[in-house]
């Protein structure tokens, strides 16, 4: 391990992001729109170009919207109505009905993961505070009660020169490391965090082409064929591209099947698709494995992503989460870094996001052994199981259940309390689309009259500190101080909850609702407890910098 010269200049930043991936775009966005001083370092100098996850859900797409251009993120993307699980004879086994909104958007996307990355890249990267260090990579990372040292180098991976032929080695301090730098996460090593394997590996050839003429509706529907011979799938990759992937079996070469041949003869056999029907993009061997790390955070330094929890894709969920993570770390640290909130608060991170993620791995790996069995009489069982309509139905998506929730008196959540809030097509002060973009994000009340009567000076004064704002939501003949709730969606959740108003967090889940507005500064005060707010204010960057120079 290299170590730094004693005349090494030492670069002080808020905040180091480990990785450029989605989950390290999205926090340093986030973190880079609230104003505050980020470094990302990534060892690869150039974005990687290929797709790798190809589904968000409309909650990601939200987010997504938040740290980037969504235009652009989608402009090549189409909605997944349908989601098949079939036996090795096409029988039906599992059929996920996809269809629906969900935040404002098609409830499950198709998507060229490229187009995201470079979507949330092109917000961030022109932002004065925002540095990207590509074709480097973190090579030490030493952490005390109040900073954490990293020292990073050109990476010796890279085709591409990055070194000015000066020192080598950067020496970076900061305030907190985001470690968002994948499975074989750096971060996660240097900081010795064991992981929780749940013992499941699977190798899957994935075959990703561009479309060179129609292939037709069979190809359109993701569909995922359990056949013990040998399990296989396909599924859209946006509009112009699709996705062939086939289980490499036990004892069979991965460099076999990553000979790109070999999977064309494959693709022909299987499918009777020949290179005049498609043009490969990219021919790898996966290997599937679920895994959460112990602690996601130590000290100052946070795990995101695949650097805190990898899962099977079965459920399309592994960048859905990683960008959860970043948004739901991002208004966390911002308050923390603004001198407004306690350290402790970044506890709730891990706390929040831990048993959301664990839900799904567990459901994603239960659907993992459905399609990658391949003992004929489980399967035989299995299928019989499946086909006769007794199978029970997966457990609920999970939501948020502790943290920065609002818990009732009587100990339990609001059923909508830790999931997404609705979003759908507003207008105000002369402009119509989605709320987000209309009124805009941060914590927000949404009530059906104006709740600021109902606010004391102190709720109202701690509401105007966290970046609070409220907005009163009419029909389509709203008055002109209201928002005019132009598809309903709105209007339609308070009245079907019974809700007066109810209190969205920056990362759109919703914190908790009240019944009467009377009750709002309650919920004002509880949300106060739980985001260990400071009443008296630290230093901040910019004034400790003051004091250094």
């Amino acid at each position: 391990m290299n170590q730094s010269k004693a005349s090494s200049p030492v670069v002080h930043r808020q905040v180091a992001v480990i990785g450029c991936g989605p989950a390290g775009l999205t926090a340093a966005s986030l973190l880079g729109q609230a104003g505050h001083n980020v470094i990302v370092i990534e060892r690869w100098p150039e974005p990687y170009g290929l797709p790798r996850l190809s589904h968000i859900d409309g909650e990601t797409a939200r987010l997504v919207a938040s740290a980037g251009n969504i235009g652009h993120a989608l402009r090549d993307a189409q909605a997944i109505d349908t989601y098949h699980y079939l036996d090795d004879q096409g029988n039906i086994l599992i059929d996920l009905d996809w269809k629906g909104q969900q935040c404002g958007f098609p409830a499950h996307i198709s998507i060229f993961q490229p187009e995201i990355e470079d979507a949330i890249y092109s917000r961030a990267q022109p932002l004065p505070n925002v540095e990207f260090l590509r074709g480097w990579e973190v090579s030490k990372l030493e952490q005390s009660a109040d900073k954490v040292v990293l020292e990073a180098q050109p990476w010796d991976g890279s085709w591409k020169a990055v070194s000015d032929g000066g020192d080598p080695v950067r020496r970076i301090e900061v305030d907190y490391v985001i470690g968002a730098d994948g499975a074989n996460s750096f971060t996660r090593r240097a900081l010795g965090i064991a992981r929780h394997q749940y013992g499941h590996h699977e190798r899957w050839l994935n075959l990703d082409s561009e479309y060179v003429k129609d292939l037709g509706d069979r190809f359109a529907i993701t569909s995922i064929y359990c056949d013990p011979a040998r399990a296989h799938m396909y599924m859209p990759i946006g509009k112009s591209r699709v996705r062939f992937e086939m289980r490499v079996l036990p004892g069979e070469e991965t460099s076999y099947w990553e000979d790109i041949k070999n999977g064309l003869a494959w693709l022909s056999e299987q499918h009777g698709i020949g290179l005049d029907e498609i043009r490969p993009i990219r021919n790898v061997v996966y290997t599937f494995d679920p895994a959460i790390t112990k602690s996601w955070k130590e000290g100052r330094v946070m795990l995101v992503g695949d650097a805190a929890h990898t899962m099977m894709p079965y459920m399309g969920q592994g960048a859905c989460s990683a960008i959860r993570d970043s948004a739901n770390l991002a208004w966390k640290l911002d308050l923390v870094l603004r001198g407004k909130a306690e350290p402790e608060l970044l506890d709730t991170y891990e706390a929040e996001r831990r048993p959301h993620v664990t839900q799904i791995t567990k459901t994603s790996t239960m659907l993992g052994k459905v399609a990658n069995e391949d003992d004929p009489a489980k399967v035989a069982e299995r299928n019989a199981l499946f086909l006769s309509g007794n199978m029970p139905p997966p457990p609920p998506f999970p939501k948020i259940e502790t943290g920065v929730v609002h818990v009732e008196p009587d100990g339990n959540l609001l059923t909508p309390t830790g999931a997404p809030t609705p979003q759908g097509l507003v207008r105000a002060g002369g402009r119509e689309g989605l709320m987000d973009d209309v009124v805009g994000r941060g914590f927000l009340i949404v009530s059906r009259t104006d709740p600021s009567l109902h606010l004391d000076p102190a709720t109202h004064a701690f509401f105007d500190a966290i970046g609070g704002r409220w907005i009163v939501v009419g029909d389509t003949d709203a008055a002109p101080d209201q928002v005019a709730d132009l598809d309903g969606v709105q209007l339609a959740f308070l009245e079907r909850n019974g809700f007066a108003a109810y209190l969205r967090r920056p990362d759109f889940l919703m914190y908790g609702a009240v019944r009467d507005l009377s009750d709002l500064p309650t919920l004002l005060r509880g949300l106060r407890d739980r985001l260990h707010w400071l009443r008296q204010p630290v230093p901040t960057f910019e004034t400790t910098m003051e004091a250094r120079a």
